[in-house]
Protein backbone atom coordinates (compact mmCIF):
# COMPACT_ATOMS: atom_id res chain seq x y z
CA UNK A 1 0.00 0.00 0.00
CA UNK A 2 1.47 3.61 -1.01
CA UNK A 3 2.48 5.82 1.69
CA UNK A 4 -0.69 8.25 0.65
CA UNK A 5 -2.73 5.70 1.50
CA UNK A 6 -1.46 4.67 4.33
CA UNK A 7 -1.50 8.24 5.76
CA UNK A 8 -5.20 8.83 4.54
CA UNK A 9 -6.52 5.54 6.52
CA UNK A 10 -4.76 6.60 9.44
CA UNK A 11 -6.12 9.54 9.88
CA UNK A 12 -9.75 8.45 8.67
CA UNK A 13 -9.04 5.90 11.80
CA UNK A 14 -8.04 8.11 14.34
CA UNK A 15 -11.00 10.67 13.05
CA UNK A 16 -13.79 7.78 13.68
CA UNK A 17 -12.14 6.49 16.62
CA UNK A 18 -12.68 10.60 18.18
CA UNK A 19 -16.12 11.34 16.72
CA UNK A 20 -16.82 7.42 18.20
CA UNK A 21 -15.90 8.42 21.66
CA UNK A 22 -17.15 11.74 21.79
CA UNK A 23 -20.34 10.29 20.75
CA UNK A 24 -20.46 8.10 23.16
CA UNK A 25 -19.65 10.59 25.73
CA UNK A 26 -22.57 13.06 24.64
CA UNK A 27 -25.22 10.17 24.77
CA UNK A 28 -23.96 9.58 27.62
CA UNK A 29 -23.54 12.98 29.05
CA UNK A 30 -27.10 14.13 27.70
CA UNK A 31 -28.55 11.08 29.44
CA UNK A 32 -27.62 11.71 32.72
CA UNK A 33 -28.51 15.23 32.15
CA UNK A 34 -32.15 14.72 31.00
CA UNK A 35 -32.14 12.16 34.64
CA UNK A 36 -31.27 14.77 36.48
CA UNK A 37 -33.33 17.23 34.97
CA UNK A 38 -36.43 14.30 35.29
CA UNK A 39 -35.34 13.57 39.02
CA UNK A 40 -35.96 17.74 39.69
CA UNK A 41 -39.22 17.91 38.36
CA UNK A 42 -40.42 14.55 40.22
CA UNK A 43 -39.03 16.31 43.61
CA UNK A 44 -41.20 19.79 42.51
CA UNK A 45 -44.54 17.61 42.12
CA UNK A 46 -43.50 15.75 45.32
CA UNK A 47 -43.78 19.06 46.84
CA UNK A 48 -47.04 19.70 45.09
CA UNK A 49 -48.68 16.26 45.64
CA UNK A 50 -48.28 16.41 49.35
CA UNK A 51 -49.32 19.86 49.76
CA UNK A 52 -52.81 18.98 48.06
CA UNK A 53 -53.57 15.88 50.30
CA UNK A 54 -56.32 17.51 51.60
CA UNK A 55 -58.37 17.50 48.76
CA UNK A 56 -61.44 16.14 49.25
CA UNK A 57 -61.77 13.26 45.91
CA UNK A 58 -58.30 12.29 47.02
CA UNK A 59 -59.17 11.53 50.64
CA UNK A 60 -62.32 10.05 49.95
CA UNK A 61 -60.67 8.10 47.62
CA UNK A 62 -57.88 6.78 50.24
CA UNK A 63 -60.83 6.25 52.59
CA UNK A 64 -62.18 3.32 50.23
CA UNK A 65 -59.34 1.81 48.29
CA UNK A 66 -56.03 2.85 50.25
CA UNK A 67 -54.32 3.98 47.49
CA UNK A 68 -54.75 6.60 44.91
CA UNK A 69 -53.16 6.30 41.13
CA UNK A 70 -53.24 8.66 38.33
CA UNK A 71 -51.96 8.53 34.47
CA UNK A 72 -51.61 11.30 32.16
CA UNK A 73 -53.39 10.70 28.76
CA UNK A 74 -50.15 8.94 27.15
CA UNK A 75 -49.16 7.27 29.87
CA UNK A 76 -45.83 9.31 30.44
CA UNK A 77 -45.95 10.09 33.99
CA UNK A 78 -47.89 8.53 36.90
CA UNK A 79 -48.27 8.80 40.89
CA UNK A 80 -49.51 6.39 42.77
CA UNK A 81 -50.40 7.38 46.72
CA UNK A 82 -51.11 4.35 49.02
CA UNK A 83 -51.62 3.84 52.74
CA UNK A 84 -49.11 1.61 54.44
CA UNK A 85 -48.69 0.02 58.37
CA UNK A 86 -45.41 1.93 59.10
CA UNK A 87 -42.60 4.02 57.16
CA UNK A 88 -39.69 2.34 56.20
CA UNK A 89 -37.64 5.12 55.45
CA UNK A 90 -37.99 9.46 55.60
CA UNK A 91 -35.51 9.74 52.62
CA UNK A 92 -36.42 10.00 49.14
CA UNK A 93 -35.08 7.03 46.49
CA UNK A 94 -34.48 7.03 42.54
CA UNK A 95 -34.82 3.94 40.63
CA UNK A 96 -35.49 3.58 37.35
CA UNK A 97 -37.73 0.11 36.28
CA UNK A 98 -39.61 -1.12 34.19
CA UNK A 99 -43.70 -0.54 34.55
CA UNK A 100 -46.58 -2.54 32.69
CA UNK A 101 -49.46 0.07 32.69
CA UNK A 102 -52.61 -1.34 30.25
CA UNK A 103 -50.41 -4.17 28.72
CA UNK A 104 -47.55 -1.63 27.68
CA UNK A 105 -44.44 -2.05 29.37
CA UNK A 106 -42.39 1.49 29.63
CA UNK A 107 -39.24 2.31 31.68
CA UNK A 108 -39.74 4.68 34.00
CA UNK A 109 -37.49 7.34 36.64
CA UNK A 110 -39.52 6.82 39.85
CA UNK A 111 -39.26 8.40 43.01
CA UNK A 112 -40.51 6.80 45.81
CA UNK A 113 -40.75 8.08 49.92
CA UNK A 114 -42.61 7.44 52.42
CA UNK A 115 -44.36 10.39 55.12
CA UNK A 116 -46.85 11.01 57.63
CA UNK A 117 -49.88 13.28 57.13
CA UNK A 118 -52.57 13.78 59.46
CA UNK A 119 -51.67 10.46 61.91
CA UNK A 120 -51.32 8.50 58.93
CA UNK A 121 -48.61 6.62 56.93
CA UNK A 122 -48.61 7.24 52.99
CA UNK A 123 -46.15 6.18 50.30
CA UNK A 124 -45.49 7.82 47.61
CA UNK A 125 -44.27 6.70 44.01
CA UNK A 126 -43.66 8.98 41.21
CA UNK A 127 -42.57 8.07 37.66
CA UNK A 128 -41.90 9.64 34.64
CA UNK A 129 -41.24 7.60 31.23
CA UNK A 130 -37.69 7.51 29.48
CA UNK A 131 -38.77 7.08 26.30
CA UNK A 132 -37.99 10.81 25.18
CA UNK A 133 -34.49 10.56 26.79
CA UNK A 134 -34.23 6.87 24.86
CA UNK A 135 -35.71 8.69 21.56
CA UNK A 136 -33.00 11.52 22.32
CA UNK A 137 -30.24 8.94 22.78
CA UNK A 138 -30.92 6.91 19.32
CA UNK A 139 -31.20 10.59 17.78
CA UNK A 140 -27.61 11.61 18.92
CA UNK A 141 -26.32 7.94 18.16
CA UNK A 142 -27.77 8.23 14.02
CA UNK A 143 -26.46 11.74 14.27
CA UNK A 144 -22.74 10.57 15.43
CA UNK A 145 -22.73 7.96 12.71
CA UNK A 146 -24.26 9.80 9.68
CA UNK A 147 -21.27 12.59 10.92
CA UNK A 148 -18.86 9.45 11.14
CA UNK A 149 -19.69 8.54 7.56
CA UNK A 150 -19.44 12.11 6.33
CA UNK A 151 -16.28 13.15 7.83
CA UNK A 152 -15.11 9.91 6.50
CA UNK A 153 -15.71 10.68 3.26
CA UNK A 154 -14.77 14.22 3.48
CA UNK A 155 -11.39 12.98 5.06
CA UNK A 156 -10.74 10.41 2.60
CA UNK A 157 -10.84 12.88 0.19
CA UNK A 158 -9.07 15.88 0.97
CA UNK A 159 -6.18 13.54 2.94
CA UNK A 160 -5.78 11.97 -0.52
CA UNK A 161 -5.53 15.31 -2.26
CA UNK A 162 -3.49 17.22 0.14
CA UNK A 163 -0.93 13.78 0.54
CA UNK A 164 -0.69 13.40 -3.11
CA UNK A 165 0.32 17.12 -3.44
CA UNK A 166 2.92 16.37 -0.29
CA UNK A 167 4.14 13.54 -1.47
CA UNK A 168 4.62 14.88 -4.65
CA UNK A 169 8.33 15.75 -4.38
CA UNK A 170 9.12 12.15 -2.57
CA UNK A 171 7.37 10.57 -5.56
CA UNK A 172 9.65 12.29 -8.20
CA UNK A 173 12.44 11.94 -6.48
CA UNK A 174 11.40 7.69 -6.52
CA UNK A 175 11.11 8.06 -10.13
CA UNK A 176 13.89 10.26 -11.34
CA UNK A 177 16.25 9.28 -8.79
CA UNK A 178 16.28 5.79 -7.24
CA UNK A 179 14.48 4.57 -10.38
CA UNK A 180 17.63 5.21 -12.04
CA UNK A 181 19.90 2.96 -9.56
CA UNK A 182 21.26 0.96 -12.77
CA UNK A 183 22.30 3.86 -15.04
CA UNK A 184 24.53 6.24 -12.43
CA UNK A 185 26.50 7.32 -16.04
CA UNK A 186 22.67 8.93 -16.49
CA UNK A 187 21.40 9.98 -13.38
CA UNK A 188 19.96 13.54 -13.19
CA UNK A 189 21.42 15.96 -10.53
CA UNK A 190 19.15 18.37 -10.92
CA UNK A 191 17.18 18.83 -7.35
CA UNK A 192 13.56 18.00 -7.32
CA UNK A 193 11.92 21.66 -5.85
CA UNK A 194 10.71 21.25 -2.59
CA UNK A 195 10.09 22.96 0.24
CA UNK A 196 10.02 20.34 2.98
CA UNK A 197 13.05 19.77 4.76
CA UNK A 198 13.31 15.81 4.56
CA UNK A 199 12.55 15.53 0.85
CA UNK A 200 15.58 17.95 0.41
CA UNK A 201 17.78 15.81 2.73
CA UNK A 202 16.82 12.54 1.12
CA UNK A 203 17.31 14.20 -2.02
CA UNK A 204 20.91 15.59 -1.86
CA UNK A 205 22.02 12.02 -0.17
CA UNK A 206 21.08 9.80 -3.18
CA UNK A 207 22.77 12.06 -5.27
CA UNK A 208 25.75 12.07 -3.32
CA UNK A 209 25.10 8.25 -3.15
CA UNK A 210 24.97 8.20 -6.69
CA UNK A 211 28.01 10.51 -7.24
CA UNK A 212 29.95 7.94 -5.79
CA UNK A 213 28.28 4.91 -7.63
CA UNK A 214 29.15 6.94 -10.91
CA UNK A 215 32.60 6.95 -9.99
CA UNK A 216 33.01 3.65 -9.11
CA UNK A 217 31.67 2.57 -12.17
CA UNK A 218 33.74 4.17 -14.00
CA UNK A 219 36.99 3.72 -12.70
CA UNK A 220 35.78 -0.30 -12.70
CA UNK A 221 34.84 0.34 -16.50
CA UNK A 222 38.63 1.82 -16.72
CA UNK A 223 40.66 -0.44 -14.52
CA UNK A 224 38.16 -3.82 -16.37
CA UNK A 225 38.87 -2.59 -19.76
CA UNK A 226 43.22 -2.24 -18.96
CA UNK A 227 43.36 -5.54 -17.57
CA UNK A 228 41.27 -6.74 -20.84
CA UNK A 229 44.04 -5.00 -23.17
CA UNK A 230 46.97 -5.55 -20.90
CA UNK A 231 45.86 -9.15 -20.59
CA UNK A 232 44.73 -10.08 -24.09
CA UNK A 233 47.95 -8.35 -25.87
CA UNK A 234 50.48 -10.84 -23.93
CA UNK A 235 48.15 -13.82 -24.37
CA UNK A 236 48.01 -12.82 -28.47
CA UNK A 237 51.80 -12.69 -28.57
CA UNK A 238 51.91 -15.52 -26.73
CA UNK A 239 49.47 -17.86 -29.14
CA UNK A 240 51.52 -16.05 -32.32
CA UNK A 241 54.39 -17.51 -31.14
CA UNK A 242 53.09 -21.50 -29.90
CA UNK A 243 51.89 -21.53 -33.42
CA UNK A 244 55.35 -19.80 -34.91
CA UNK A 245 56.89 -22.94 -33.21
CA UNK A 246 54.90 -25.49 -34.59
CA UNK A 247 55.93 -24.52 -37.93
CA UNK A 248 59.33 -26.05 -36.87
CA UNK A 249 60.66 -28.96 -38.45
CA UNK A 250 62.48 -30.34 -36.04
CA UNK A 251 59.92 -30.42 -33.22
CA UNK A 252 58.89 -33.62 -31.80
CA UNK A 253 55.74 -35.01 -31.47
CA UNK A 254 55.60 -34.62 -27.51
CA UNK A 255 56.67 -31.06 -28.00
CA UNK A 256 53.93 -30.63 -30.21
CA UNK A 257 51.61 -31.70 -27.76
CA UNK A 258 52.58 -29.41 -25.45
CA UNK A 259 52.49 -26.47 -27.36
CA UNK A 260 49.03 -27.32 -28.39
CA UNK A 261 47.94 -27.62 -25.10
CA UNK A 262 49.41 -24.67 -24.38
CA UNK A 263 47.42 -23.11 -27.19
CA UNK A 264 43.91 -24.50 -25.88
CA UNK A 265 45.20 -22.85 -22.25
CA UNK A 266 45.89 -19.92 -23.98
CA UNK A 267 42.39 -19.98 -25.72
CA UNK A 268 40.70 -20.82 -22.67
CA UNK A 269 42.29 -17.64 -20.73
CA UNK A 270 41.04 -15.60 -23.95
CA UNK A 271 37.48 -16.76 -23.75
CA UNK A 272 37.35 -15.88 -20.26
CA UNK A 273 38.82 -12.79 -20.15
CA UNK A 274 36.76 -11.51 -23.68
CA UNK A 275 33.30 -13.34 -21.52
CA UNK A 276 34.30 -11.08 -18.34
CA UNK A 277 34.34 -7.98 -20.09
CA UNK A 278 31.33 -8.84 -22.36
CA UNK A 279 29.46 -8.95 -18.85
CA UNK A 280 31.44 -5.67 -17.28
CA UNK A 281 30.04 -3.92 -20.53
CA UNK A 282 26.77 -5.39 -19.94
CA UNK A 283 26.80 -4.53 -16.24
CA UNK A 284 27.66 -0.70 -17.47
CA UNK A 285 24.93 -0.76 -20.37
CA UNK A 286 27.58 -0.04 -22.83
CA UNK A 287 25.24 -2.38 -25.81
CA UNK A 288 22.45 -0.07 -27.61
CA UNK A 289 18.99 -1.56 -27.64
CA UNK A 290 17.89 0.07 -31.30
CA UNK A 291 17.41 -3.10 -33.20
CA UNK A 292 14.34 -4.57 -34.35
CA UNK A 293 14.49 -8.52 -32.84
CA UNK A 294 12.85 -10.81 -34.86
CA UNK A 295 12.51 -14.08 -32.46
CA UNK A 296 12.36 -16.91 -35.34
CA UNK A 297 15.33 -15.31 -37.23
CA UNK A 298 17.09 -15.83 -34.24
CA UNK A 299 16.41 -19.36 -33.61
CA UNK A 300 16.69 -20.19 -37.33
CA UNK A 301 19.82 -18.86 -37.28
CA UNK A 302 21.52 -19.95 -34.04
CA UNK A 303 19.89 -23.66 -35.27
CA UNK A 304 21.48 -23.62 -38.70
CA UNK A 305 25.28 -22.44 -37.02
CA UNK A 306 24.99 -25.29 -34.87
CA UNK A 307 23.69 -27.67 -37.05
CA UNK A 308 27.31 -29.74 -37.10
CA UNK A 309 27.05 -30.22 -33.14
CA UNK A 310 23.81 -31.80 -33.52
CA UNK A 311 24.73 -34.41 -35.68
CA UNK A 312 27.96 -35.01 -34.11
CA UNK A 313 25.91 -36.10 -30.77
CA UNK A 314 22.82 -37.37 -33.42
CA UNK A 315 20.52 -35.31 -31.89
CA UNK A 316 16.98 -34.07 -33.30
CA UNK A 317 15.74 -30.54 -33.06
CA UNK A 318 12.04 -29.40 -33.49
CA UNK A 319 11.40 -25.93 -33.69
CA UNK A 320 7.43 -25.25 -33.32
CA UNK A 321 6.91 -20.89 -33.14
CA UNK A 322 3.77 -20.54 -34.53
CA UNK A 323 4.07 -16.83 -33.87
CA UNK A 324 6.79 -14.91 -34.16
CA UNK A 325 7.85 -12.17 -31.81
CA UNK A 326 9.43 -9.05 -32.74
CA UNK A 327 11.06 -6.47 -29.78
CA UNK A 328 13.33 -4.04 -29.88
CA UNK A 329 16.97 -4.88 -28.19
CA UNK A 330 20.68 -5.52 -29.18
CA UNK A 331 20.60 -8.28 -31.69
CA UNK A 332 23.88 -9.71 -31.29
CA UNK A 333 23.70 -9.90 -27.23
CA UNK A 334 20.03 -12.02 -28.42
CA UNK A 335 22.08 -14.03 -30.44
CA UNK A 336 24.58 -14.84 -28.08
CA UNK A 337 21.80 -15.65 -25.14
CA UNK A 338 19.95 -18.01 -27.91
CA UNK A 339 23.27 -19.69 -28.97
CA UNK A 340 24.48 -20.30 -25.18
CA UNK A 341 20.92 -21.88 -24.00
CA UNK A 342 20.90 -24.23 -27.20
CA UNK A 343 24.41 -24.72 -27.02
CA UNK A 344 24.19 -26.08 -23.58
CA UNK A 345 21.03 -27.99 -24.06
CA UNK A 346 23.41 -29.56 -26.93
CA UNK A 347 26.49 -30.01 -24.88
CA UNK A 348 24.12 -31.63 -21.66
CA UNK A 349 21.94 -33.85 -23.38
CA UNK A 350 22.26 -37.87 -23.93
CA UNK A 351 22.63 -39.32 -27.48
CA UNK A 352 20.10 -39.42 -30.04
CA UNK A 353 18.42 -37.26 -27.56
CA UNK A 354 15.85 -34.41 -28.73
CA UNK A 355 15.66 -30.76 -28.07
CA UNK A 356 12.24 -28.77 -28.61
CA UNK A 357 12.00 -25.17 -28.81
CA UNK A 358 8.22 -23.69 -28.36
CA UNK A 359 6.43 -20.78 -27.09
CA UNK A 360 3.49 -19.24 -25.48
CA UNK A 361 1.87 -15.84 -26.12
CA UNK A 362 -0.84 -13.62 -25.04
CA UNK A 363 -1.41 -10.58 -25.07
CA UNK A 364 0.57 -9.72 -21.53
CA UNK A 365 3.75 -11.68 -22.56
CA UNK A 366 5.85 -14.15 -24.72
CA UNK A 367 7.33 -17.04 -23.42
CA UNK A 368 10.13 -18.66 -25.19
CA UNK A 369 10.98 -22.64 -24.15
CA UNK A 370 13.80 -24.36 -25.14
CA UNK A 371 13.89 -27.91 -23.43
CA UNK A 372 16.13 -31.02 -23.98
CA UNK A 373 15.77 -34.89 -23.00
CA UNK A 374 19.75 -34.66 -21.04
CA UNK A 375 21.24 -35.53 -18.00
CA UNK A 376 19.69 -32.64 -16.24
CA UNK A 377 20.55 -30.38 -12.96
CA UNK A 378 20.01 -31.49 -9.63
CA UNK A 379 17.64 -29.59 -7.49
CA UNK A 380 19.55 -28.24 -4.61
CA UNK A 381 21.91 -26.58 -7.57
CA UNK A 382 19.23 -24.80 -9.51
CA UNK A 383 19.98 -21.75 -7.87
CA UNK A 384 23.58 -21.59 -8.30
CA UNK A 385 23.48 -21.95 -12.42
CA UNK A 386 23.87 -17.90 -13.00
CA UNK A 387 26.33 -17.42 -10.71
CA UNK A 388 29.76 -16.44 -12.54
CA UNK A 389 32.49 -19.36 -12.55
CA UNK A 390 29.67 -22.28 -10.89
CA UNK A 391 30.79 -25.30 -12.62
CA UNK A 392 28.17 -27.72 -12.23
CA UNK A 393 29.03 -31.62 -12.21
CA UNK A 394 27.75 -32.83 -15.31
CA UNK A 395 30.25 -35.01 -16.49
CA UNK A 396 31.26 -32.18 -19.63
CA UNK A 397 34.56 -30.69 -19.04
CA UNK A 398 36.23 -27.20 -21.36
CA UNK A 399 33.52 -24.61 -19.38
CA UNK A 400 34.38 -21.68 -17.51
CA UNK A 401 31.28 -21.53 -15.83
CA UNK A 402 30.48 -17.96 -17.91
CA UNK A 403 27.92 -19.42 -20.20
CA UNK A 404 24.89 -18.73 -18.05
CA UNK A 405 26.51 -15.66 -16.00
CA UNK A 406 26.51 -13.59 -19.43
CA UNK A 407 22.57 -15.46 -20.60
CA UNK A 408 21.27 -13.48 -16.72
CA UNK A 409 23.09 -10.59 -17.59
CA UNK A 410 21.68 -10.20 -21.15
CA UNK A 411 17.81 -10.94 -20.06
CA UNK A 412 18.12 -8.53 -16.95
CA UNK A 413 19.85 -6.22 -20.02
CA UNK A 414 16.90 -6.86 -21.96
CA UNK A 415 14.05 -7.16 -18.98
CA UNK A 416 13.71 -10.77 -19.67
CA UNK A 417 12.62 -13.03 -17.06
CA UNK A 418 14.66 -17.02 -16.83
CA UNK A 419 13.01 -19.66 -15.67
CA UNK A 420 14.80 -23.41 -15.49
CA UNK A 421 13.03 -26.58 -14.65
CA UNK A 422 14.74 -29.84 -14.33
CA UNK A 423 15.33 -33.31 -12.89
CA UNK A 424 18.08 -35.38 -13.08
CA UNK A 425 17.98 -37.94 -15.95
CA UNK A 426 15.30 -36.60 -17.48
CA UNK A 427 16.35 -33.30 -18.69
CA UNK A 428 16.15 -29.54 -18.73
CA UNK A 429 13.62 -26.91 -19.73
CA UNK A 430 14.36 -22.97 -19.79
CA UNK A 431 11.94 -20.68 -20.25
CA UNK A 432 12.64 -16.87 -21.61
CA UNK A 433 9.51 -14.45 -20.73
CA UNK A 434 9.22 -10.96 -22.71
CA UNK A 435 7.29 -8.29 -21.56
CA UNK A 436 8.86 -5.78 -23.37
CA UNK A 437 7.63 -4.74 -27.32
CA UNK A 438 5.16 -7.44 -28.66
CA UNK A 439 4.14 -7.41 -32.38
CA UNK A 440 3.50 -10.25 -35.00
Amino acid sequence: MKLQFKLALYNILVKAATIVFLGILIVIFIKNISISHIQARLKEKRTKIISHLSAPEIIDFLARQGNYTDYNLLREEYFTLAKIPKISTSKEKFTTEERTIEGDILTYEILMQDFNHNGAHYRLELGEALTTVDLLEETILKFTLIILVVSAIITLSTDLVFSKYLLSPFYKIIDEKINKVNDPIHFSYIPIKTTTTDFVLLDESISMLMNKLKMFMLTEKEFIANVSHELLTPISILMVRMENLLNEENLSTDGENKIFANLKTLNRLKSIINSLLMISKIEHHQYSRADTISIRDVITDVVNELDHRLLMKNLSIAVSLPKDFIFTGNASLINILITNLISNAIKYNVEKGKIVISSNFDNRFFELLISDTGIGIEAGQLGQIFERFEQLNRGEEGGHGLGLAIVKHIADFHGITIGVNSAINKGTEVVLRFFIISSC
